[in-house]
């Protein structure tokens, strides 16, 4: 399979919320905020771990109907699975507060995960949300692409579609693979800032 080239279709769910005009909160061509939390395996990550490679921050929300949409036939975790296998790191990071919508624990993620197969390199849990506001995270998915120098080079929806339609995943421009090939290529990104969409981030 062609670097950073996938083939994505998928299912459906229910319900929208989308960010407000002003949606990106972090700067683009700009070293991508450091941070350190905790994995669902108890281990600690600084994003400056892993400097030299690619990383995608992933927000998250299991219960999430966009969220279902991408991991319930296996779309996500494909890309999760292409990427991390090309030496991409994929973090999956839930912001979600004690006792609101997708806050699970450990052993539920891990189950969960395991359940479905998904493919990060690390769930961490961001449960006072302080990272998730350092960033702008306002949707789940909400998706950034940071390059090998630690800068931020996309930020945004997962793909070009605003729905639940799964039948549009697959006719839908993937944002996060388009940087990344772009990025790779040495090319400028065609659409470095776009306005995310899905289910609020549960502060």
């Amino acid at each position: 399979m062609k670097k950073f080239k996938t083939v994505l279709s998928m299912a459906a769910a229910i319900m929208i919320a989308m960010s407000g005009a002003a949606y990106a909160a972090v700067t683009n061509n700009s070293p991508a905020p450091d941070f350190t939390l905790t994995d669902s395996n108890g281990n600690s990550h600084s994003l400056s771990d892993f400097a030299g490679k690619y990383v995608v921050l992933e927000w998250v929300n299991y219960d999430c109907p966009f969220v279902k949409k991408f991991y319930r036939f296996g779309d996500m975790q494909g890309l999760q699975e292409d990427l991390t296998g090309q030496d991409v790191i994929w973090l999956s990071i839930n912001s979600s507060a004690t006792g609101k919508q997708g806050a699970y624990g450990p052993d539920e993620v891990n189950q969960i995960m395991a359940n479905s197969e998904a493919q990060p390199t690390a769930y961490l849990f961001d449960t006072d949300g302080t990272v998730g506001r350092l960033y702008g995270a306002k949707t789940t998915p909400h998706m950034y692409v940071i390059n090998p120098d630690g800068d931020l080079i996309y930020q945004g929806a997962i793909d070009s579609i605003a729905s639940v339609d799964s039948s549009d995943i697959a006719e839908a421009d993937n944002y996060v693979l388009q940087a990344l090939s772009q990025a790779s290529a040495g090319d400028a990104i065609t659409d470095p800032v776009t306005k995310p969409y899905g289910c609020s981030v549960k502060y």
